[in-house]
């Protein structure tokens, strides 16, 4: 059962990821079905498993709720870290936080790297183009208006990767 839930995360941060790349909005089913989904697998574990992951989820959320209140971080991200956190031991949430951070990094450094090569053009993306070309025609007139950075992708990246790697379980 623990496979099929940690699958089922798996397609649900990717979900996030391209939702957040092409309209910055991660919805909120996703987020309520990475959690259903790490609950399923922290109670496979027993309730002591459960209420551990349930404190540290509440504990990244505290601070990232502080960014969001800022402006700094927006609420989908908030949520969806939460979300993650909940499938998490304990002792995984400081490195998802830091694979998390570093990267967030190289997509700032992506981004940066992006605005400075990309020629000056008007507008978003034409008709008549493939989702993807459109997607990424969007993104390249959001980099040239400086707009935020879809930090969802850093936490689905790191999300799939503490999965990918079995860090689900305890």
């Amino acid at each position: 059962m623990a496979p099929l839930l940690a699958l089922a995360i798996i397609l649900c941060l990717l979900a996030a990821g391209w939702r957040d790349l092409a309209v910055r909005r991660i919805p909120n089913g996703i987020a309520a079905a990475v959690a259903a989904a790490g609950i399923g697998i922290r109670a496979l574990e027993g309730l002591t498993a459960l209420g551990a992951s349930a404190a540290a989820a509440a504990l990244l959320f505290l601070p990232l709720f502080l960014l969001f209140a800022r402006g700094w971080l927006g609420g989908g991200d908030v949520k969806l870290a939460a979300a993650i956190a909940l499938g998490l031991p304990p002792a995984a949430v400081w490195p998802f936080v830091v694979v998390t951070a570093l990267a967030g990094g190289v997509l700032s450094a992506l981004y940066l790297a992006a605005i400075r090569a990309r020629p000056q053009r008007r507008g978003p993306a034409g008709r008549g183009r493939g989702l993807l070309r459109r997607v990424l025609a969007a993104e390249a007139w959001r980099i040239r208006r400086r707009g935020p950075l879809p930090y969802g992708i850093a936490l689905c990246a790191s999300g799939v990767l503490l999965t990918a790697t079995g860090h689900l379980q305890g």
